[in-house]
């Protein structure tokens, strides 16, 4: 569900202004009907955590509206709106299956009141429903449609024994959909073995992967299993795995392809049975194009793809996500955080979260250390956690002369600047400068080469 959308279902356009406005003045989006047939076939392209619906509606009344919206959507929140006298009928509502009731003439603090209380109770309500269709874990978060597309290419995916390749920006959680794939497979009561082909070294990655032989190499005083065969009738992860060698990536095809490979070192070919399910946040096609990934490895690996959203594009799922690390980090860290404050919620749901989820969740642990209790707070979320965000200049660092510039000189400069600044902070490391920057490698690297950049620079 969208995180901030509320549905309102009266007749009377006063009524549906005067809640828009109060609403809106809290940054909460409100789409508004005056009858439950539209409202209902809303629900094809959006669908919303909170509803408000009047009981008397033209069309179809307030209690057959509430239980098809609770059939089609059973994680909302639906807040029915009375007349005066109406109690008792509210009442048999919320044994229908709505959360609450208010009655007209309306107070508005008592209305935001019981909106927050709606929304904190959807979150919740949707992170149980989550938790306990995946498995007893909610370690993936989500109902935006994007996610929710996810969800079913992991649930179709996961019990058929093929290579999937994860795609997707650091940060938006590639490891989470491989432990779910691997979770849910027949492999299940196997290893899953975990192997980060970016930060292992090449020349230790082939004894990593592959294992070696006694006396293979300077310091091998003993034989030591790879990955691969720690692997066997289970899965194995390769996270990264367009930082891979040209030479290594040779091997992995005929893994994939034979299912057998040899040790560093040895003449003995070793059969195995492993799934292969690899990532990366790098331009596949993109490499294969500056001949820095073998074409057929790609396609082997490419048999299955699964594209992670950026956070920034499931803005919908980020209260649900911090509903979620809230519960965890209060039970970790015995904090007293009991969320946060609409406005503080609107700041973040507009933050561009260029770290995605993984900043997201760090944030949040940081927010139950230094607040402990209570309700976080828009100062809090300022204070503690966007003053030292990454990627954000303040608009008075630029300033327009009075003469004016060349806006696309003033850019390029601009450009010029950030990349010999993490060029420099990085001793030249183009993987690591590209992380800084939040750009895939090989943009960097060409604006780099059509620039001619050096650390120097900077």
């Amino acid at each position: 569900m969208e995180g901030t959308k509320i549905l309102v279902v009266d007749d009377d356009p006063v009524v549906q202004k005067a809640l828009r406005r109060l609403l809106e003045s809290q940054g909460y989006e409100v789409a508004t009907f005056g009858a439950g047939p539209p409202a209902l076939r809303s629900l094809k392209e959006q669908t919303y955590p909170v509803a408000l619906v009047d009981l008397r509606l033209p069309e179809m009344d307030g209690l057959e509206l509430i239980d098809r919206l609770k059939r089609a959507v059973p994680d909302m929140s639906i807040i029915m709106i009375t007349a005066y006298g109406e109690v008792s009928t509210a009442v048999d509502a919320m044994k229908g299956g709505a959360y609450h009731f208010m009655t007209k003439p309306f107070d508005n603090e008592e209305v935001l009141a019981l909106v927050a209380s709606a929304m904190e109770q959807s979150s919740q309500s949707y992170l149980a429903r989550a938790s306990q269709r995946r498995g007893g874990t909610s370690d993936m978060v989500g109902a935006s449609r994007a996610m929710c597309s996810v969800f079913r290419l992991v649930d179709k995916v996961a019990p058929q024994d093929c290579t999937v390749l994860i795609t997707g920006e650091s940060g938006t959680g590639k490891e989470l959909v491989a432990r779910s794939l691997h979770r849910n497979s027949p492999r299940a009561a196997y290893p899953l073995v975990p192997v980060n082909c970016g930060s292992i070294p090449e020349n230790l990655l082939e004894s990593e992967l592959f294992g070696h032989v006694k006396g293979a190499f300077t310091g091998a005083m003993y034989s030591r299993p790879g990955r691969f065969s720690i692997a066997d009738k289970g899965t194995i992860f390769l996270d990264e795995v367009g930082d891979m060698s040209p030479h290594l990536q040779t091997k992995l095809l005929r893994v994939i392809q034979e299912q057998s490979f040899e040790p560093v070192g040895a003449t003995r070919t070793l059969q195995v049975d492993v799934r292969v399910v690899a990532a990366t946040h790098q331009d596949l096609p993109r490499l294969i194009e500056e001949k820095r990934f073998r074409h057929d490895l790609y396609y082997r690996l490419n048999v299955i793809r699964i594209q992670l959203p950026p956070l920034r594009e499931r803005e919908g799922d980020i209260p649900l996500l911090c509903a979620h690390f809230l519960d965890v980090f209060n039970r970790r860290l015995r904090g007293r955080v009991q969320g946060f404050t609409q406005d503080a919620m609107t700041y973040l749901i507009r933050y561009p979260w260029p770290g995605n989820v993984r900043e997201l969740e760090n944030m949040v642990e940081r927010m139950v250390v230094l607040k402990g209790e209570g309700m976080v707070t828009l100062e809090d979320v300022r204070d503690q956690h966007m003053e030292d965000a990454p990627g954000i200049v303040e608009p008075a660092a630029l300033q327009l002369p009075a003469e004016g510039l060349c806006f696309r000189t003033a850019i390029s400069r601009f450009e010029n600047e950030l990349i010999s600044q993490a060029l420099q902070r990085t001793q030249g490391n183009k993987n690591k400068a590209a992380d800084l920057l939040r750009l895939n490698r090989t943009t960097l690297v060409e604006k780099i080469k059509r620039r001619r950049i050096t650390a120097e620079d900077a």
